[in-house]
């Protein structure tokens, strides 16, 4: 049984990437009332999907053992993309803050970090039975 599953990795990936983007959003909420403060946002599912490979098309085809592993990008240089967000509004002060946007993509957030446990969960649990009943 292979340990470095994809599926695990995934999900951990997932989860410090959500993480991230709570700790973003809450920055955001935090800086509603700053001066200029530029509301951020923060990508992570395309890098995920490509690491994962999802749609196929980022391996090559080898069909000599010589060959680089190359395309499938793999989950150790992974990472996200941070950006001032492009399509906040401007108040008076020069703030791009939306406090009411901000709680929504936090709960948001939040529904999937959860789901996202409770998948890992499951996966770790399903291991956990299968080592069990390899005695």
């Amino acid at each position: 049984m292979d340990i470095e599953d994809k599926t695990l990795k995934a999900l951990a990936t997932s989860l410090k990437f959500r993480q991230m983007r709570q700790e973003l959003i809450s920055s955001n909420i935090a800086n509603a009332e700053t001066p200029g403060y530029k509301a951020k946002r923060i990508d992570f599912e395309e890098a995920l999907a490509r690491a994962l490979d999802v749609d196929g098309h980022m391996g090559m085809d080898s069909n000599d053992s010589k060959h680089y592993d190359v395309g499938s990008g793999g989950f150790n240089n992974l990472e996200p993309n941070i950006y001032n967000d492009p399509n906040g509004i401007v108040s008076e002060n020069g703030n791009t803050v939306d406090k009411d946007d901000e709680m929504a993509k936090m709960a948001e957030n939040k529904i999937l970090y959860d789901a996202s446990v409770q998948l890992l969960n499951k996966k770790l649990g399903l291991m956990k039975y299968i080592l069990g009943g390899e005695r």
